[in-house]
């Protein structure tokens, strides 16, 4: 009897790997077909008074700045009138287009990111409770499915359990192009969905290569002590030395650049990054 309930679980678990896999591709198809060509630069485009002067005020574009020194100098230009996101950019060696090459995952920063986020889970059971007591937006299975396919999104992550994954499948034409799928690398596939929708909601970061090699992340907003983003800064550079590829060669960080939400970024020196790996 006991080995019966051994390969009954064995299946269950095959079952939503399987499912979980399915969803993945299904995302990932959707899009592929809603990807069309690149849209052009807007050559009309008129910079503002307010950007061309913290062009001026950010000095040579190519310069390189001590991250501390780039994040001061990043708080001196004019600020727009909103409490704008502080945002770390980097390009990495990689060729993104390999799938042995992809960096993608979550990190959670020291001292948050002052956005808190609207999530949404799919459970069943005590797993159901354990998101709504962790603060989910809502919880459901089939019918939270049938109001994201009907066209409802007020949220920005869906964390999902592996055994709901059956439902959520179906939904990758809808949630891939709006890069919501949950994915179990991202931690959003997790039978500990209690965990997961308290990090998330908290402001736990996604991040992913672009087909350019760049790695885009907000680290905080403007109006935080020069301290804090640093800690913040500092925190996801050891976790990136982390993140190498087997399949890349060479230095992996090539360059980044710090900036605000409207701002021209500040080059920084990573040179540091290079000579650690």
């Amino acid at each position: 009897m006991a080995d019966e309930d051994i390969r009954d679980q064995i299946r269950e678990r095959q079952k939503s790997a399987a499912a979980t896999e399915a969803a993945l591709e299904a995302a990932a198809a959707a899009t592929a077909a809603k990807t069309g060509p690149k849209k052009r630069w807007n050559k009309t485009f008129k910079p503002s008074k307010r950007f061309k002067g913290a062009q001026k005020a950010r000095g040579d574009r190519q310069a390189k700045h001590a991250i501390p020194d780039a994040i001061k100098l990043v708080k001196t230009l004019k600020p727009a009138k909103f409490d704008e996101s502080m945002e770390l950019h980097l390009l990495l060696g990689v060729d993104a287009k390999k799938s042995d090459q992809q960096v993608r995952g979550t990190f959670v920063f020291p001292h948050g990111i002052g956005k808190s986020k609207r999530v949404v889970c799919f459970a069943e059971g005590p797993a159901a409770e354990q998101a709504r007591e962790a603060g989910a937006t809502e919880v459901g299975g089939e019918d939270l499915a049938k109001r994201i396919e009907g066209g409802w999104f007020d949220f920005d992550v869906v964390i999902a359990h592996p055994a709901m994954m059956r439902i959520v499948g179906r939904l990758g034409k809808v949630l891939g192009p709006k890069k919501l799928m949950p994915n179990p690398k991202e931690g959003s596939v997790t039978p500990n969905v209690g965990q997961a929708v308290r990090e998330f909601a908290g402001g736990k970061a996604k991040y992913r290569v672009d087909d350019g090699g760049n790695l885009h992340v907000v680290f905080g907003k403007r109006s935080f002590g020069d301290d804090k983003l640093l800690d913040n800064v500092n925190a996801f550079l050891e976790h990136v030395k982390t993140l190498k590829p087997t399949g890349a060669k060479g230095t992996f960080v090539l360059g980044g650049s710090v900036s605000a939400t409207m701002s021209p970024g500040v080059g920084i020196d990573v040179g540091f990054l290079g000579a650690q790996q």
